[in-house]
């Protein structure tokens, strides 16, 4: 029987996560920008079970919200999800874990009573399948994801909790270290970050948790799933407050050295759950992996065909290519992007817009084209 979660982190390895399949999964045409919702694990298993197998070899309300109709139930998709998640885990010493993330009715300032009932609507499925552990990931408000935690931990299953936040904290002001002092009394386990910022940012983040838990006198393993993207110029919504999100943020993108950076940052700021989120790709989490080759005493089997720092490049036919064949050269070098009349960096939008706010209400028809043109208006004049 493979052994747990906790049990490999108690013992001090290092757990590999997966990357941001919704992101991934859109760009192969699986799942529909906006909303977001992975339908694919039902309507394209096979999208979804190549995609898992490649992350594996590198090392619900919202399904009715703004006019997003799904043809399958919460349930059928998680039910598909979490047979596609074993079968390919099976092939290797992989783990599945059963997640809920922030819900559209807590934005619309919904009761804890109705916010913990849909998060629970989910819970069948993650126990009938027998899921290694689960994860509350991606709230932005410390209080929705004390109560995904709360729900969670019924189960009897390992707890993780991951925030969608950076070094200012949750929307409301919450500092990181107080956001992970609330999730572990909650019952959390696993604490950290994941989403809307880039690795450093995160590490950062999960840092300051690790710091407010310590002092706080409690105990608990850290987590780490960050963006494949640079930001350095967000403010505290993340990402999403780009002007480039979601379509043009391919020039941010962290290279495969750049990863290297990141899984070493976060090994030695004492986090033992390290993957990625949106933007990661397999190659991302296969250089996490290699990067931490000594540590975990293997490489991923994607190594097979990936020279350590370049070394495949010394069969290049042309010399100067063959050159770049050494470490030194990638770690240090800084690359272009090919596109002078841009800017290094963008004016997040900052539109200020939390929970309570109309304009997160959540509804089931599909966004008027009267409040359409109202976003637009008010688009421009920021």
């Amino acid at each position: 029987m493979a052994r747990g979660i906790l049990e490999r982190l108690d013992a001090g390895e290092v757990v590999i996560g997966d990357g941001g399949f919704v992101f991934a999964l859109e760009k192969r045409g699986y799942v529909k920008a906006g909303p977001w919702t992975p339908e694919a694990a039902a309507e394209h298993p096979e999208a979804v079970r190549q995609l898992h197998r490649e992350f594996l070899r590198a090392g619900d309300d919202k399904l009715e919200n703004r006019g997003n109709k799904v043809t399958f139930t919460g349930a059928q998709i998680n039910e598909a999800a979490c047979d596609l998640a074993r079968e390919v885990a099976n092939e290797g010493d992989a783990m599945v874990a059963g997640g809920v993330c922030q819900t559209p009715s807590y934005l619309s300032c919904k009761s804890e009573t109705e916010v913990k009932g849909i998060l629970k609507k989910q819970l069948d499925v993650f126990i009938k399948k027998n899921v290694d552990f689960l994860i509350a990931e991606y709230f932005e408000h410390v209080e929705e994801a004390v109560w995904a935690v709360e729900v969670l931990k019924e189960t009897g299953k390992p707890v993780a909790a991951s925030m969608c936040i950076g070094p200012d904290g949750d929307m409301h002001g919450v500092s990181p270290g107080e956001c992970a002092v609330r999730l572990v009394k909650a019952g959390a386990q696993i604490v950290g970050v994941n989403c809307h910022f880039d690795p450093m940012t995160c590490v950062k983040t999960v840092k300051m948790m690790k710091e407010g838990v310590e002092k706080a006198g409690l105990k608990a393993h850290y987590m780490v799933q960050p963006l494949a993207y640079h930001t350095p110029d967000c403010n505290c919504q993340g990402f999403i407050d780009l002007p480039e999100f979601p379509f043009g943020l391919e020039p941010r993108i962290l290279s495969r050295w750049d990863m290297h950076k990141y899984a070493r940052e976060a090994f030695n700021a004492g986090i033992r759950f390290i993957g990625g989120c949106c933007g990661f790709e397999p190659y991302h989490i296969r250089a996490v992996a290699e990067e931490l080759g000594p540590e975990r005493g293997f490489l991923p089997a994607a190594s097979e065909k990936h020279g350590n720092w370049g070394a495949g490049l010394e069969m290049h036919t042309k010399p100067w290519v063959r050159a770049r064949a050494r470490r030194d050269y990638w770690e240090n070098l800084k690359p272009a992007s090919g596109r002078p009349q841009c800017p290094s960096m963008s004016a997040p939008d900052g539109w200020g817009v939390t929970k309570g706010h109309t304009d997160l209400m959540q509804q089931k028809e599909a966004t008027s084209q009267d409040q359409l043109k109202q976003l637009f208006d008010r688009s421009k004049s920021h």
